[in-house]
């Protein structure tokens, strides 16, 4: 008969040595524009899933399409600004 371990590691899963660092919640927190506009861009393609897109629904789709290029560009330009040295941009 095999002993059943899933029960432990079920319990240990969540001990409070594996809640998120300040560093992985500061990554988190500085990468939620792009986060919220990947969101709104599925949104946008969730909708016309079970329909044909109307001309409203294209347009909604290229423009959070914009709007998660835009916000993934934000942070690359942060993350490159942050990176070199001097201050120079």
């Amino acid at each position: 008969m095999n002993p059943i371990v899933t029960v432990q590691d079920a319990v240990t899963a969540f001990a409070d040595f594996m809640e998120p660092t300040d560093a992985e919640l500061d990554a988190i927190e500085r990468e939620m524009p792009v986060i919220l506009a990947d969101v709104e861009l599925l949104d946008a393609h969730i909708t016309t899933l079970d329909r044909i897109p109307t001309e409203l629904d294209n347009r909604r789709i290229r423009r959070a399409r914009r709007r998660a290029l835009a916000a993934r560009v934000a942070l690359l330009n942060r993350t490159a600004a942050a990176s070199l040295p001097g201050g120079a941009a």
